[in-house]
């Protein structure tokens, strides 16, 4: 609803509309990397389709404005991203690994821990944002770093930045959980000149760095 709202404002007053998509269209993919040529594999009545059905719908919204209405339209497929001023307890994964370890809590690993991710830094999806408004192509784009991790590497590479010592906790995975997650960028690195360029050895110690701060600032506090 608050896409079809701001498509509406965005005909009235001539705007170009930015929505901000999601690596999720894509379910849990049977193409891997996933290109934005894929249509997903998606559950549409699963514990996770309202969102991935609803950024689904959020899409078709907007390509139907910019066909039927002339609305310039661009569609960004966010993948994960990480930085510094995340929520602390937002339930993310790079999020959740982070707190944990900070405040010496066992890191928590849904299922197996085999399940991949691609974790794209703050910074860099902002470029490949400016990069996409400032553009003459509506996309979709995936926007995101390519660099895959398992979720046990994911823990590893916490380890190693915060504490070595820290372990790991298992617990069952949840529903509809894609196993792989990796984006094809080639046609953002093509037509919008842009590919990330912050590895998650080097973004990873500069959000620890703030969450180290704030989580500091709350034991002050209690």
């Amino acid at each position: 609803m608050g896409t079809l709202n701001m498509l509406g404002l965005a005909k009235r007053i001539g705007a170009r509309f930015l929505l901000t998509s999601t690596s999720e269209v894509y379910g849990d993919p049977l193409e891997h990397p996933q290109k934005e040529t894929y249509w997903g594999n998606v559950n549409p009545i699963g514990v996770r389709s309202c969102y991935d059905e609803g950024k689904r719908t959020a899409e078709t919204l907007a390509m139907d404005y910019h066909r039927g209405a002339g609305v310039e339209v661009r569609i960004a497929r966010i993948f994960n991203t990480y930085g510094p001023r995340m929520c602390i307890d937002d339930g993310r994964v790079v999020s959740n690994f982070v707190a944990q370890a900070l405040r010496k809590q066992p890191l928590t690993v849904y299922g197996d821990g085999k399940q991949t991710r691609s974790f794209q830094y703050v910074a860099d999806l902002v470029d490949g944002l400016v990069a996409l408004m400032e553009g003459d192509h509506v996309g979709p784009f995936n926007l995101g770093n390519p660099g895959e991790f398992t979720m046990l590497e994911l823990a590893e590479v916490v380890k190693q930045t915060i504490d070595s010592s820290a372990t790991v906790e298992f617990k069952p995975n949840t529903a509809d959980d894609p196993h792989m997650r990796k984006p094809d960028i080639t046609k953002a690195k093509e037509l919008l000149n842009w590919e990330p360029k912050i590895s998650l050895n080097e973004g990873l110690p500069r959000m620890v760095t703030d969450f180290q701060k704030r989580i500091d600032e709350e034991t002050q506090r209690l």
